[in-house]
């Protein structure tokens, strides 16, 4: 049941909720997976790695309140439970303990770009039924392919 009419048919329903909320689940568990290495990294470029996470897990945050709200706005239920998010994130598991800056580093290039390529898989599934949905997403992959350049130039 939904209290929210949607002003998409069902089936459009279905592919661009589907699409909105995986994008939560990836944006809710790459916060997390920043902000855990963050706490943990360690090394000669502890500062810059350590300020450079933050600015991921600052967009994570605010992208994944974006994509939320657009979920509800068009009748569908997010679902950012730390259940759903260890089951159906793309992100892979973070070591444990301190993590050497260049290992950082390599965690977030592999992270953002997991997140990258299922977000444009939503990119074009959400592209016919929803542009506007389609529009949030293009935009938050724009934010996270610049993430993924700055951490990726850390590697050269």
């Amino acid at each position: 049941m939904s209290v929210v009419k949607s002003p998409l048919s069902e089936t459009d329903l279905k592919a661009v909720g589907d699409a909105l909320r995986g994008a939560l689940v990836d944006l809710v568990d790459l916060g997390l997976v920043a902000k855990q290495v963050h706490w943990n990294v360690v090394g000669p470029r502890f500062r810059s790695v350590h300020l450079q996470l933050d600015e991921v897990v600052d967009t994570a945050r605010l992208h994944s309140d974006t994509v939320a709200e657009r979920c509800s706005a068009i009748g569908v239920t997010p679902d950012g439970r730390a259940a759903t998010v260890a089951s159906q994130s793309a992100i892979g598991t973070v070591p444990e303990g301190w993590i050497k800056d260049g290992d950082a580093v390599r965690v977030l290039v592999d992270a953002l770009g997991a997140v990258i390529v299922r977000m444009r898989e939503r990119i074009n599934v959400t592209g016919e039924p929803d542009p506007v949905s389609q529009d949030i997403l293009i935009g938050l992959t724009a934010d996270l392919e610049k993430h993924a350049w700055m951490f990726q130039a850390e590697t050269a």
